[in-house]
């Protein structure tokens, strides 16, 4: 009996995600898209979070959470 393919997945899961980050300025949390296209400041603070680089965005905090 020949062995089973492994399954292809019909729906393909997301290669982004949403991150729960907090600034180091102020303790601010919030939730920023990993793939942003835009620049992303602290709204409390208006420290830059993350910047954008064309593909996944570069992380200038620290990352608490990593959402589904």
């Amino acid at each position: 009996m020949p062995k089973k393919k492994k399954e292809l997945d019909l729906i393909p899961q997301p290669n982004s995600r949403f991150l729960r980050v907090k600034c180091l300025n102020c303790g601010n949390q919030q939730i920023i898209f990993g793939c942003s296209a835009t620049d992303v400041e602290c709204l409390v603070c208006g420290k830059t979070l993350l910047q954008s680089t064309g593909g996944k965005a570069r992380i200038l905090t620290k990352i608490l959470e990593v959402l589904s």
